[in-house]
Formats: structure tokens, C-alpha cells, sequence
């Protein structure tokens, strides 16, 4: 083993060194990140066929390759708020601690690690490889399931919730005068429906619809709506 990957490995965090001696693990690696960062800068004005006045400090790809081998996450691109909370679950699991898997259960430090955990889950896509790999190989998360995505949803389906909550408040105050701020709570929305948040709703899954803001957006586009949406809500006495 090579003096760099000697002293790489033995500033790995915590402890003392064998000889007693406080590891500088946090001032090494930074310096090694720092030096990640001018080997990117370089390469960056390289591809812009920009001088570039040294490669002084810079770290080498050899270099680069060895500190990812023992941590893919040692210097990320992404940036510090998505570290910081892959570092929090990642030592809450080394604790002892079960995954975090839903909203408002585990907070640590201010952070909300379930919340951060489904985000992680239904935004795979739009993750970094080496992203992906930290989340599935060292703290256990997987993309979500088709099933558990958001329903997409489209104008007809968004059309058909809010003229179903006109109708709702139509049939029990035997008007539409609907106070801007007044939001309807539809229950029992049929499944495959798609409620304001874009989950599927189940039977028993109670939607809420801001009926009044939906009515005064309506009124300001009167002019392009179809003949047949103007009639749907002419039935119920709107008033334009």
C-alpha cells in the first residue's frame, strides 16, 4: 500500500491513530476535496479550451479512484442538504435504528428523515448513479414501486374532481355562491381518482378540493371553456 492510500485509510473518522495520536480525518479529507474540485475546475477549462495556469494541487485520477473505493460519497457533486441527510440515516442505522419509511416519525437534528427517505424513493430518476448506489448498497433504499407512485393527472381527471365537489356543495346548500376561501371535502372518491396531492385515491380516501379558488379561476377563463363545461356548471346555477 502506497504512502496516500496508507494515510487515507488510517484517517477514516473516529478514534486515535496507533500511536496515540488525534486522527485529522476532517482537515485531510477537506484538503482532499478541495483538490477533487481544482482537478474538476482544470478539466473544466480544459473542455472549454481555456488556459490553465497549473495543475499545482490538483488531485490525480489515481488519487480520485482510491478515495472512492473506500467512500463513493467522500466528495459529492450533489449538494451539502442531501449529504447531510444520507449522513444522519447512515448513522442512525449504524445506532441501531430501523429506516425511516414515513413523514413526521423521525426527526433528527430538524430534518425529517422519512420525508427525505420517499422523496429519495420517488425521485430516482432524477438521481446521480453514485447517488443511487449510496442509497440502495449502504443504507437500503430502493425506487419506489410503480403502484406507490403519484397518479399523474390530467385536465379531464382534475375537471371531473372539482365539478364533483361543485356538485356536492350545489346539492347540500341549494346554491354555487362559494366563498373564495372555501375548500370541499369530497369522501369516498372513486379509486384511480387523483386528489390535489396526485395520490390515487382508495375508496375510503377523503379529497380536498379548494372549491372557491377553482370557481374564481373558472370565471376568469370563461371564454375557453367547452360548450359542455359551461352547461356542467350552468346546471348548477354559476354565476359568470
Amino acid at each position: 500500500m502506497d504512502a496516500f492510500m496508507s494515510t487515507a485509510h488510517s484517517n477514516r473518522p473516529g478514534g486515535v491513530s496507533a500511536k496515540g495520536r488525534p486522527r485529522t480525518s476532517c482537515s485531510w479529507t477537506k484538503n482532499q476535496r478541495y483538490a477533487a474540485r481544482a482537478a474538476d475546475a482544470n478539466a473544466q477549462r480544459r473542455q472549454a479550451g481555456l488556459p490553465v495556469a497549473s495543475s499545482a494541487g490538483a488531485l490525480t485520477e489515481a488519487r480520485r479512484a482510491a478515495l472512492e473505493e473506500i467512500d463513493p460519497g467522500w466528495c459529492p457533486v450533489w449538494d451539502t442538504g442531501w449529504q447531510r441527510c444520507f449522513r444522519l440515516i447512515q448513522n442512525l442505522l449504524q445506532n441501531g435504528g430501523a429506516l425511516p419509511v414515513a413523514a413526521g416519525k423521525v426527526i433528527v437534528q430538524g430534518e425529517d428523515l422519512g420525508r427525505w427517505v420517499t422523496a429519495q424513493r420517488h425521485g430516482w430518476e432524477q438521481l446521480l448513479p453514485a447517488q443511487q448506489w449510496l442509497l440502495e448498497n449502504v443504507i437500503g433504499i430502493e425506487p419506489a414501486e410503480e403502484a406507490e407512485r403519484p397518479v399523474k393527472r390530467t385536465q379531464d381527471t382534475m375537471w371531473a374532481l372539482n365539478l364533483r365537489a361543485a356538485q356536492q356543495f350545489h346539492a347540500r346548500e341549494g346554491h354555487l355562491r362559494v366563498p373564495r376561501k372555501h375548500v370541499e371535502h369530497l369522501a369516498g372518491a372513486a379509486k384511480g381518482t387523483a386528489g390535489p396531492s396526485g395520490h390515487q385515491a382508495g375508496a375510503d380516501r377523503v379529497v380536498v378540493v379548494k372549491l372557491g379558488t377553482w370557481l374564481d379561476n373558472v370565471r376568469k377563463r370563461a371564454g375557453r371553456l367547452t360548450e359542455q363545461r359551461r352547461a356542467d356548471l350552468d346546471a348548477l346555477g354559476m354565476r359568470w
